[in-house]
């Protein structure tokens, strides 16, 4: 048969077999369906993350020579949707013995740097060099920028970087926006070890002004990296909004290893004020799996504030089961302020694009036929008691769902999820606060192979771990200890987005 001049549905076979081939990568035993994750080798937080001229663009620390830590560069992958994701070359690679840490990438509107031409807007990263320690020097982290003309596809590092020294050793990932209310940059830039968050400004990304500091408050154990900051109306008021600062933690977070904390407050275009007394402790995610999340600059107008997080915790990230890759990302989540009880917190929800995702209902979760998919559940909690479901694989391994009412808080429980025993930091039953009075409790759970994501309370708590089953789900069956009872449940297979490509 003459291969070249077959084809199928108007396709050539060569292109054909490459495009199998292709999918068949995206393929091996724990491989996330509708997550990113790089085709292969390690990879960690998200970078740089903004929307340009149609493309949503996921930037990420990325190993180009293995699947463990090392040779920080930044990897590259583009979207039209926020849910389709197509690989492309390595943006920013590690060169002169300077590894490129995570930061931020801006669309230079004004060419307020100079590096756009030909009288359009540019792309421009803004990223911390990571120079190890050598030759009995300590190793130097610094601000650095890269530009690119061509929406992205190739970059040119400044010749001038690095753009701000303190000649320290813990001074990472730049946070930068454009500030209309001082009509300048903005750069949040983490003291690691002294537990502060520092702000600059700059009128062209190349000289920058010491603002203020915040910190320490929340809290300070382990190193403060990965800060983001973004605004956000209030209950949906246009003209109520506050500011969030968000905060990584390695280690510290409220489950052990890495988290996130926030705080809310108001920022002038110089100073974040904290609204609340620096004691408080708010958490993004209650998980153990979702790490240094940033949210979308540039975004159309119409389209609500979007995160995304590194989904792993450095306790065991180098240890997690999956070849040839490790490491992948959380869903993009749309954020919200509103106001409980307690004050004011942030609220997630997955974006809405996943809906595209979503095959039609079946009864059982032993009736689907893939390992992707889509759970929403209500429960009406009655007396005191725990009860939830156990989502169980044919083998008997489960990850358990639900509400413990005498601690007044839902769970996720994986200590029985399937592989375990690579690191004893993974076995977990992560917990976050909820006051239930009885009243009905909405789960919204993501599976995804290796991973579950739970959104409880319409988004108001956000629970993301990772699991290892070895076998497929079998059964998703409610339990209870007190008079609990299940309210109905919807599961949906998710389509893959590999094969769809």
């Amino acid at each position: 048969m003459r291969a070249t001049l077959k084809a199928v549905n108007g396709m050539h076979f060569p292109a054909l077999l490459v495009l199998l081939a292709a999918a068949a990568q995206f393929d091996e035993p724990f491989r996330p369906q509708f997550h990113f994750s790089p085709r292969k080798n390690w990879t960690n937080d998200p970078n740089g993350l903004v929307w340009f001229d149609g493309d949503y663009h996921l930037f990420f620390q990325y190993n180009p020579f293995g699947s463990v830590w090392g040779h920080m560069s930044w990897g590259h992958a583009v979207s039209r949707d926020l849910i389709h994701w197509r690989e492309l070359p390595v943006a920013l690679p590690e060169e002169d013995g300077i590894m490129i840490f995570t930061g931020s990438t801006v669309v230079d509107e004004r060419n307020t740097t100079g590096f756009c031409t030909a009288g359009k807007p540019c792309m421009v990263a803004v990223y911390t060099g990571h120079t190890p320690a050598h030759d009995g020097q300590p190793s130097l982290q610094t601000q650095n920028l890269a530009f690119s003309n061509d929406r992205g596809r190739t970059w040119t590092k400044y010749a001038g970087n690095p753009v701000l020294d303190l000649n320290r050793s813990e001074f990472r990932d730049p946070a930068v926006f454009w500030s209309s209310a001082s009509a300048q940059w903005i750069m949040a830039v983490s003291l690691p070890d002294l537990h502060q968050v520092r702000f600059y400004g700059s009128p062209d990304l190349k000289t920058w002004d010491h603002l203020s500091d915040f910190g320490p408050a929340g809290t300070t154990a382990g190193e403060w990296e990965c800060p983001g900051i973004f605004e956000l109306p209030v209950d949906g008021d246009t003209r109520n909004t506050r500011w969030v600062l968000k905060i990584g933690l390695n280690p510290g977070g409220v489950q052990g290893g890495s988290g996130e904390q926030y705080f809310i407050g108001r920022f002038n275009g110089k100073t974040f004020i904290n609204d609340n007394p620096d004691s408080l402790s708010l958490w993004t995610d209650y998980g153990k799996d979702c790490y240094c999340a940033l949210t979308f600059n540039n975004l159309p107008a119409s389209q609500a504030p979007t995160m995304l997080g590194w989904m792993n915790n450095w306790q065991y990230a180098a240890n997690v089961p999956t070849e040839p890759w490790r490491g992948q990302m959380t869903v993009p989540r749309e954020l919200t302020l509103k106001t409980f009880p307690e004050g004011i917190r942030l609220v997630q929800k997955p974006v809405q694009a996943i809906g595209q995702l979503r095959g039609k209902p079946v009864r059982q979760i032993k009736d689907l036929r893939t390992r992707s998919f889509e759970i929403e559940a209500a429960m009406d909690m009655k007396g005191n008691g725990e009860a939830g479901w156990k989502l169980t694989s044919t083998d008997g391994s489960y990850t358990a769902i639900g509400y413990d009412s005498a601690r007044q808080e839902v769970f996720v429980d994986r200590t029985h999820s399937g592989l375990v025993g690579f690191s004893e930091r993974f076995p977990a039953r992560t917990t976050a606060p909820l006051l239930s009075a009885g009243s009905s409790i909405t789960f919204r759970v993501l599976v995804d192979r290796n991973s579950i994501e739970v959104f409880v309370a319409d988004g108001r708590i956000a629970l993301t771990n990772l699991i290892f089953p070895e076998s497929a789900p079998a059964a998703f069956n409610f339990y209870s200890s007190g008079n609990a009872t299940a309210g109905r449940v919807t599961i949906r297979p998710l389509k893959s987005i590999w094969r769809a490509r």
